[in-house]
């Protein structure tokens, strides 16, 4: 038995767990359980993730004269920078990990709800719904049947709580990089090339979740509007 069978029968399980509460909604309601479990299990990450991050900031006037120490030598500077990583104990790539590890989660909700067949046999999953939403659609059938309508419906509702979560961390975004706009100064205005056009983008990338929800089956895109939601809210306490 294949791992995408296991999982297409945990989804199974789980809608059927979920059926005396949710009715006809349950494989979707399943969807936003499992994607909370995910979320669950790279909370420590996630944690790591923040305390790494706040000691990334304390580091910042050590990295500064580091700089104007090594200012003419790139090489002895990046090697400086790692040493001082690894002193303190603090690794550059530890935010990327709870996003990272979330990836195969999604890749198999999105074959899942892309597939025809499971092991042989029809997706019975394609038959389940959220309201009048197939869950293996995409916003594009909605369309084709002209909005509003019931699933359009449904995909207006996940764009509006997208673009909710999208300027919420926009927010926060624009104020941890206004709060770091100090240590640049204290740095002599220095940094890496680029820098300045990627801290222009940054705040805007909450936003490109929008054209995600749009172009992949809606059971993804649920997975997605749950753990961007949780991602906002999770930020927002262990940064506080």
């Amino acid at each position: 038995m294949s791992v995408f069978t296991v999982f297409a029968q945990l989804v199974e399980d789980l809608a059927d767990l979920l059926q005396p509460l949710f009715g006809a909604t349950a494989a979707a309601a399943a969807i936003v359980l499992f994607t909370a479990l995910v979320r669950l299990l790279v909370h420590p990450l996630s944690r790591a993730a923040a305390r790494g991050q706040k000691a990334r900031t304390a580091l910042q006037p050590k990295i500064a004269e580091l700089r104007r120490k090594h200012a003419k030598d790139p090489r002895k500077l990046q090697q400086a920078v790692l040493e001082l990583h690894a002193e303190e104990k603090v690794s550059p790539l530890s935010g990327c990990l709870p996003g990272l590890l979330q990836l195969p989660a999604f890749f198999l909700l999105y074959r899942l709800f892309s597939s025809t067949s499971i092991g042989g046999r029809a997706n019975a999953l394609l038959n389940h719904q959220l309201f009048a939403a197939p869950l293996g659609g995409r916003f594009t059938d909605a369309l084709g049947g002209g909005l509003p309508g019931g699933a359009g419906l449904v995909y207006l509702g996940l764009f509006a709580l997208v673009a909710a979560v999208a300027a919420f961390n926009y927010r926060r975004t624009r104020r941890t990089m206004a709060a770091a706009v100090p240590l640049a100064a204290a740095d002599g205005g220095q940094q890496v090339p680029g820098l300045g056009a990627m801290n222009k983008v940054m705040p805007f990338m909450s936003f490109f979740t929008l054209f995600t929800v749009a172009v992949v089956p809606l059971a993804a895109a649920l997975y997605v509007v749950t753990s961007t939601t949780w991602s906002a809210v999770e930020r927002a306490v262990l940064h506080s």
